[in-house]
Formats: C-alpha cells, structure tokens, sequence
C-alpha cells in the first residue's frame, strides 16, 4: 500500500512539474509582451535579448492617450459595441435557443444544421455582401456596422449553445409552472431564465468577448480614425517611417486586460454554462 501511494504522489508530482513547463511555455508570449511595453525600441531588438528592461519606460503607455485616436475614445467605441452586440445577440438567441430545444416544429434540423453552417464561413466570404448592405443603409463608418455584424456572427453559436443548455433543464419545472396557473412566456421569463443564469452569462460573455476582439469588420466598415475600436487602431501605430513596436506592445497589454478580468471574475460562470450544456445535444 505504501508502495502505491509513493508512486502515485510520483505521479502526481511529474504530473504537476509538466504542468507547469507547459503553462510557462503557452504564457511566455505574454510575458514577453508586458516587458517589451516597458522597453525602448532599440532595447527590444537588443541581442542577445533581455528578458527585463535594462531602461523601464512609461513612454509607450503614455503614447496611447495622445491625438485624436487616443485609447480613450477608442476603448469606448469597443465597449459600445461589444456591450451593444452582447444584448442584441442575447435578445434574440436567448428566445430562439429556448424554442428550438421546447417545441417541435417543422424543419428543426434544417433550421439547426443552418447555425452550425454560418459557424464554418469564413469572415472574408460575407464582407463584400454586408459591405454593399451597410452602403445602401447609409451605415458605413458608423458604429453600428460592426454591432450588426457581430450580432450577426455570434447569434447561432448563441442560439446552439443554449439549446442545448436547455435541453438539460428538467421539462417538469414547466410543468409545475404551468399547474400553477403560469403560461408558456411566464413561465420561461420567472422560472426557465432564473436558474439558466450561468448559461446566460457564460454566452453574454463569448457574444461580448467576440465583439471585442472583432478586427475585420471594425476595420473594413470604420473609416474615421476617432470612430475605430481598440483592434482596429492598432494600426495607427505602424507608419510609413517604421512601426513603434513598444506602444503595439503596451496597446496589446491594454487591449488584452478587459478579456483577462472577463475570465478571471466569469470562469465559474463560464466552465459551468459549458458542463450544463454539454449534458444534451
């Protein structure tokens, strides 16, 4: 018996130091992109490379709240639109998913064999069509271009996800509403929708987080530099006299820490919506 709890604390312990290899291997981008935003630009491409700066600089963080374009405006621009795509997404997939996985309708596998088609496009395939819709709406180089299209994008993967999630609720809760004298809309709204809440914020968080980080449609729909979101106006960082590789850099840092603070205060919410809605297809 000793013999295997040795092992298995062995084990464990080879276990854990791979572990830990492999976090520090997947982390170091990261890590080498905060150090390289308090680097100068001749001490980035310094060789051999130095893994802390030599001359810390607050240059490049300070760089971002300058101009037109500062990251002041332009991270409000994102937050309009990732908070304005997230409920647009929600409103319309939250119904849709509880549809799909309540009542039989005609065609329902068609329906939902469409969703998981519109999740294989590529980005690139339906940018010329919504280029020529938003022109004829009168919608380029405004703010809700990339709304619509991000909506547009995060609806079915919305919609399939909570289909699923509530497929796994227990039907009798329904039933027991219904007894009580609820009909079909009250009983979604004051019993389903409260106690799906971790699959509500678990796809909130995606329909938010996917917004965010959207380049393509924020950079083709969006003219105005004081218009563009934080992804897009990245570029206004690389010029035609060379490329200031510290501010992308500290640019990156900022742009990437409202995605870490979602993780780190949703993750429970997250990895519960995803076990909950795994449970059924």
């Amino acid at each position: 018996m000793k013999k295997m709890i040795l092992k298995d604390k062995q084990k464990n312990i080879i276990l854990c130091c791979l572990s830990i290899f492999i976090a520090c291997i997947m982390l170091f981008p990261i890590y080498w992109i905060v150090v390289s935003s308090f680097k100068t630009n001749t001490e980035i491409f310094a060789s051999p490379p130095t893994f802390i700066p030599k001359e810390f600089t607050l240059s490049s963080y300070t760089a971002q709240f300058e101009g037109k374009s500062s990251i002041l405006v332009t991270f409000g621009n994102s937050c309009k639109v990732a908070f304005s795509s997230m409920i647009l997404s929600c409103a319309l997939a939250i119904p849709a998913g509880y549809g799909l996985a309540r009542f039989k309708m005609r065609g329902k596998k068609s329906f939902i064999m469409i969703f998981l088609v519109t999740q294989m496009l590529p980005v690139a395939l339906i940018l010329t069509p919504m280029f020529m819709v938003y022109k004829n709406l009168h919608l380029l180089d405004t703010l809700w271009a990339p709304i619509l299209s991000d909506a547009t994008i995060s609806v079915p993967f919305v919609v399939l996800i909570l289909r699923t999630y509530f497929l796994a609720l227990p039907r009798e809760l329904e039933d027991s509403a219904r007894i009580d004298g609820c009909n079909t809309f009250t009983a979604f709204t004051k019993i389903m929708l409260p106690i799906s809440y971790p699959g509500l914020i678990m796809t909130a968080a995606f329909s938010f987080l996917y917004a965010w980080g959207d380049l393509a449609y924020a950079l083709t729909f969006i003219t105005s530099p004081e218009k563009r979101t934080m992804t897009a106006s990245i570029y206004n960082f690389m010029g035609k006299y060379g490329i200031q590789w510290n501010s992308i850099m500290a640019y990156g840092v900022l742009l990437v820490l409202p995605v870490v603070l979602v993780f780190i205060f949703l993750q429970k919410y997250i990895i519960g919506g995803l076990t909950n809605g795994a449970v059924k297809g």
